[in-house]
């Protein structure tokens, strides 16, 4: 009787399968398209099973009821399976792409596809790896002097000394520029060919990632990957990274310049120094910045809180992150004028807090760039700003609605913030040893790329994503 009465109910209720569909979306569960084998019932596919039921009438009462049963618990299986899931932010690039599939206004800089935006995404990610590597590297270069080793500059390059003869010659010509007269002089071959190979891998490196950015370039654009916004993009930094080895001779040629005085170290311009690390720092912004833009063509959110929220830390995360940038910049002033050097101690500067000198070059200017007090001065300034910055724009938003992955990563850059200044405190403290010393120089890009991360993250989504959010965020 029981089991005649659930019959008819479900045959003159067809809009069951419908209002469970719609209770389930209310839960916070969303159903794929593929099932496990043991759980292959939609909510759909379980209302057509219980409407087909009463086509078997002539069954037994016991067939009947074990297919109810039969029935629920595959419904409470799946559930736990993958194919009925809990909404996951986990992996933000995967739901921001996935989110932003067929909407309408939303303009995508790779059109050939998911699986082109995927591929694209990971040659830019490589190449801005491949600057990042570049950076530290040339970081160790100038911390070893082995920066001047090399007197000449070829724009194809050239194969290293492979005989002995070979590296006499090199060593001759090292041999008439100031640095070996003042520094290295009765530098052993042995010696030299250390700075040598330390330049020579820093040049070549720097042509590979040109042929290794040229060359998928060449076949993404010949393939119709890339649009026109993303290829111009691409081409003003490649032509940005091409002009990276004319800015990297430039630098080096002030250093092979006689010096004013017999007592003064030869040592390339900071101007110089400071341009070519900007450059450097640009172009591995550039790289970084658009491959976000490839893989996460809207950013993530769950709501239009969450929007409201993400705007607000906009408004402090962008002027934190120039204020990161300004920082490092900074920090090519101290290497150039080898400020590191000098005032090795903490907090105060020798004796003082602020030294006597910091004043004393006319016109007043030149202090902020030459003057080793007061560069070293400006970079304590900055660098004690900017932690203090980045906690600011921490305890600023933490009551804000915002999604997770905006909470954990204003989380982090505030720990990277910490690392970098004790990492430099502990390289002052040490007269900059090249350990400490390189890991300083990538710490600031690091910290660097937390805030890009960041401010990407925290983008207005498009009108049609807006469209589709609720007000609030669901429980889950």
């Amino acid at each position: 009787m029981l089991e005649s009465r659930l019959i008819s109910i479900f045959r003159r209720n067809k809009d069951l399968g419908v209002k469970i569909s719609s209770n389930l979306g209310k839960w916070g569960f969303t159903a794929t398209k593929k099932m496990s084998n043991e759980g292959s019932f939609s909510t759909l596919n379980q209302y057509r099973h219980f409407s087909a039921i009463p086509k078997v009438g002539s069954c037994s009462g016991k067939f009947i009821s074990r297919t109810f049963v039969n029935c629920g618990l595959r419904s409470f299986h799946c559930l736990n399976q993958k194919g009925v899931h809990r909404t996951s932010f986990r992996k933000i690039s995967t739901v921001a792409a996935s989110a932003a599939e067929n909407k309408e206004g939303l303009k995508f800089l790779v059109t050939a596809g998911p699986h082109a935006r995927k591929v694209v995404g990971i040659w830019l990610f490589a190449s801005a790896a491949w600057v990042f590597s570049m950076v530290v590297l040339g970081g160790m270069t100038r911390l070893t002097r082995s920066g001047l080793s090399m007197t000449d500059w070829k724009f194809t390059g050239s194969l290293p000394p492979l005989t002995d003869e070979d590296w006499l010659v090199e060593f001759e010509k090292y041999k008439q520029s100031p640095e070996y007269k003042c520094v290295n002089k009765g530098m052993s071959v042995e010696d030299f060919k250390f700075i040598y190979w330390m330049e020579y891998a820093h040049r070549m490196w720097g042509r590979a990632l040109g042929i290794m950015f040229a060359l998928p370039f060449s076949y993404f654009l010949r393939k119709g990957y890339i649009t026109v916004r993303l290829g111009l993009r691409l081409s003003g930094l490649f032509a940005l990274g091409a002009g990276q080895g004319l800015i990297g001779w430039w630098m080096v040629k002030s250093g092979l310049e006689e010096p004013a005085s017999e007592y003064v170290e030869p040592r390339v311009s900071p101007y110089r120094l400071a341009a070519h690390l900007t450059s450097a720092f640009a172009i591995y912004c550039g790289l970084f910045w658009t491959a976000l833009s490839v893989v996460m063509p809207e950013p993530p959110a769950e709501s239009l809180a969450c929007v409201r929220g993400a705007a607000k830390v906009k408004r402090l995360a962008l002027p934190v992150g120039i204020l990161v940038g300004i920082t490092a910049i900074s920090g090519a002033f101290v290497a150039g004028n080898d400020a590191g050097r000098a005032f090795n101690t903490f907090p105060k500067m020798g004796d003082t807090w602020i030294p006597d000198d910091i004043f004393s070059m006319k016109p007043l200017m030149r202090n902020f760039f030459e003057n080793t007090s007061t560069v070293q001065l400006d970079h304590r300034i900055l660098a004690t700003a900017t932690l203090a910055a980045i906690g600011g724009l921490w305890y600023s938003t933490r009551k804000l609605d915002m999604h997770p992955a905006v909470r954990h990563l204003i989380g982090s850059t505030v720990g990277m913030a910490a690392l970098q200044v004790t990492l430099g405190i502990s390289t002052l403290l040490s007269y900059v040893p090249v350990s400490l010393g390189t890991a300083h120089q990538a710490g600031a890009l690091t910290l660097l790329t937390f805030m890009i991360l960041l401010n990407h993250t925290v983008r207005r989504p498009s009108p049609s994503l807006l469209k589709t959010l609720p007000s609030v965020a669901k429980m889950v």
